[in-house]
């Protein structure tokens, strides 16, 4: 059985609070050039995809992406569970690895243990999802339906916002496409694959970094959280208002040299510069519910 795993990076240049965002410059490059070179070395990834819309706002986005040979695929602005499906069809994807446009500091690194989380592969030391899910090698062609490193409020988070990875399969992805029809459904793409799910109550030992959480939703879809204690859920690293656009230009400054530097590289630099994480300590992140009012009418 082939697994095409592709990321799909929902774009679009008419953010609400930081109109044009993806392509703000970042130490001399976009904000959505950060994340493609990032991306470049992920080992679990077959291809990279930006979905981004028909408005004539994203001309840009398409033709920044055709500077740099990406395949772009232009849908929906307000209904991007349809722009994403549409995608991840077009392109034959197996496995969707669902990303937004706003982080410049995804890591390749954690984004490839989501992905092995999903596939119930090992993540380190004999740690499986599987293993938390009895029965599951059984039910269809993946261990389950979806995986994250992160659910939105009202759920829990343990790591910095901003590196955040969504996986699923095909088949429920197109199962979430047909059956979901509210409008934070719609926009939010796969609040619809985890609604309702229950962690079993499970506390970390101490110093275990990775550990993993899953059990299936009132849908019926198999889901697994990838965590890690300590817990940095607290610290803001995407770019959604100005102030976070400030954070992220100070953190590239500080790698200058270091092109390559990963999340734990930051979450050393923050240790060491404490005030750099206040730049945006204040900014609210949207819950799952939160629509764009603008779609409200659509």
């Amino acid at each position: 059985m082939r697994h095409n795993k592709l990321a799909i990076i929902q774009a679009r240049m008419s953010s609400s609070r930081l109109p044009g965002k993806v392509l703000l410059d970042v130490a001399g490059k976009p904000i959505l050039h950060h994340m493609l070179e990032r991306l470049g070395k992920a080992k679990s990834l077959d291809g990279i995809i930006v979905a981004t819309t028909t408005d004539p706002s994203d001309d840009v986005l398409e033709h920044f992406c055709q500077k740099l040979a990406v395949p772009c695929h232009r849908g929906s602005l307000p209904d991007v569970l349809d722009r994403c499906y549409q995608a991840s069809e077009k392109f034959q994807a197996d496995v969707i690895v669902r990303l937004t446009a706003d982080c410049p500091l995804i890591d390749p690194e954690i984004l490839d243990l989501t992905v092995a989380v999903f596939l119930g592969q090992s993540i380190q030391n004999g740690l499986s999802a599987c293993s938390k899910l009895p029965g599951t090698d059984s039910l269809g062609a993946y261990p389950f339906d979806f995986a994250a490193n992160r659910l939105p409020p009202p759920w829990k988070r343990t790591i910095p916002i901003g590196l955040d990875v969504e996986v699923c399969s095909f088949e429920s992805l197109q199962r979430t496409w047909k059956e979901a029809h509210e409008t934070y459904h719609r926009e939010h793409v796969m609040p619809y694959l985890y609604e309702g799910i229950s962690f079993q109550a499970f506390t970390p030992p101490q110093n275990l970094g990775w550990y993993i959480e899953s059990g299936t939703t009132p849908r019926g879809f198999r889901v697994a959280q990838l965590n890690h204690f300590p817990d940095y859920g607290s610290l803001r690293w995407t770019v959604d208002t100005p102030a976070d656009l400030e954070f992220v230009r100070q953190v590239y400054a500080r790698f200058e040299h270091q092109p390559d530097f990963g999340w734990k590289e930051i979450i050393t630099l923050l240790e060491n510069e404490p005030g750099l994480a206040s730049i945006n300590a204040d900014e609210q992140h949207k819950s799952v519910f939160d629509v764009d009012q603008r779609n409200m009418g659509h």
